[in-house]
């Protein structure tokens, strides 16, 4: 379903620990296509209700309505800092129109030369 990295769960169970009515809260992820057919998300924590699927990722205990998870499989939930000093959560998601997978790894050019000075 969703790979919750090491780095978001950490962020995620600080935050339901520093909340003591959140301890035993699941963490609510939804999403839905917008009006250009990118995928928008929202998190929280919240309560299983029926017909959710639950399910868990790196000690997350997480919820998605049933309408969700189409869009949500395969997706990966991480915690990074893009911009120094403002790390924030982000979805990798393959069902995602907007989303560019990784290409392959580029060889590095050999240097084929001598040192300066040899």
């Amino acid at each position: 379903m969703i790979t919750v990295t090491p780095q978001a769960a950490e962020q995620i169970l600080r935050s339901a620990r520093e909340h003591a009515d959140l301890t035993e809260a699941c963490l609510r992820v939804a999403a839905r296509l917008d009006e250009r057919g990118g995928i928008e998300y929202g998190m929280g924590f919240d309560a299983r209700a029926e017909g959710d699927v639950q399910f868990e990722s790196n000690r997350v205990k997480l919820v998605v309505a049933a309408g969700c998870v189409e869009l949500l499989t395969g997706a990966t939930l991480d915690y990074v800092e893009i911009n120094a000093g403002e790390p924030r959560f982000i979805f990798i998601n393959p069902n995602d129109p907007s989303h560019k997978a990784p290409g392959p790894a580029k060889a590095k050019p050999s240097g084929g030369g001598t040192a300066p000075g040899s």
